[in-house]
């Protein structure tokens, strides 16, 4: 901002000003609310934003607020013309025009938008940088069928981030790979219902509803001597997919599924490619082996 023929009170005003929203905006998002006293609407949304930023402290947002009427030029500088007018700042500029917003919800969903693309520095953010190779290599061991000591090492997660999805539905998986589909299901419903539509929760709930629908067979071969003397017979294929997936077989699980969907998309309600999108959920819609089924459905769907 520049001072020349300023005043000593606005250059007071300025310093002030740098000191109390610019220097923190260097590191954090600042939301710079200007109001007055006389301002209703203001008011109104006051105890909102207060929330709002009490809620997000530890992902790096303060909020800072200017009164118009003591500070005039600060006003004039961001070209406020009415009130209120609420700003994202960060490194000393503004990212965003928050006064749209007017309820929480709106609110969090700009925000939410706008730390996804800026290196703001929070603890919240520092946390999950710690987190994010851990949750990496449990989901690795995950992965590779050690769903035994995956549950060891989520549960560890567990004790330093109670409330994050990505540790959640991890443990949660790694329960359903130890045959313990009850104590996941238990784990996701004592979320806050909010928490539970996240997509990591979504994964996990898959993992818990193809356990139970996934029956252990003691003996496929029956299964498949009805398929082989009969191809069609999808009801056949359909218990076969469950008793692969129950012994860990997606490939083969897969293959069932998609034969079915070839032969009758609609069978069964459509049973067999709501299986299949369950278990590519649970592997992990980004994982190749899901893309080349994805692909596979797609192809036995539209030809």
């Amino acid at each position: 901002m520049a001072s020349l023929g300023m005043s000593a009170a606005e250059r007071e005003a300025i310093d002030a000003f740098k000191t109390d929203v610019i220097d923190p905006s260097m590191t954090q998002l600042v939301i710079l609310d200007f109001w007055a006293e006389w301002c209703g609407p203001c008011k109104a949304l006051t105890p909102i934003l207060e929330k709002v930023a009490a809620d997000y402290a530890d992902r790096g947002v303060v909020l800072k607020k200017v009164n118009v009427d003591e500070n005039q030029l600060i006003a004039a500088q961001f070209r406020v013309q009415s009130i209120p007018t609420v700003y994202a700042i960060f490194q000393g500029q503004p990212v965003a025009d928050l006064t749209p917003a007017r309820t929480e919800k709106q609110l969090t969903q700009y925000l939410d938008q706008i730390l996804k693309q800026l290196p703001i520095q929070g603890e919240a953010q520092a946390r999950e940088a710690e987190l994010e190779p851990l949750i990496a290599m449990g989901e690795q061991v995950l992965a590779e069928g050690d769903s035994e000591r995956a549950v060891g090492i989520f549960t560890q997660l567990l004790d330093m981030a109670p409330d994050e999805p990505a540790v959640v539905s991890g443990l949660a998986r790694a329960l359903v790979g130890v045959g313990r589909a009850d104590e996941a299901a238990a784990l996701i419903d004592s979320l806050p219902e909010e928490a539970r539509k996240d997509a990591a929760i979504a994964r996990a709930q898959s993992a818990i509803a193809l356990a139970r629908e996934a029956t252990p067979v003691d003996d496929l071969a029956p299964l498949q001597q009805r398929i082989a003397a009969d191809p069609g017979d999808l009801e056949a294929r359909y218990e076969l997919a469950g008793g692969l997936m129950a012994a860990g077989d997606r490939d083969g699980a897969a293959d069932q599924l998609l034969a079915i969907i070839a032969a009758d998309r609609d069978w069964n309600e459509g049973a067999a490619r709501s299986r299949l999108l369950k278990l590519m959920e649970v592997v992990g819609l980004e994982d190749p082996w899901a893309s080349a089924t994805r692909r596979r459905l797609s192809a036995a769907l539209f030809t």
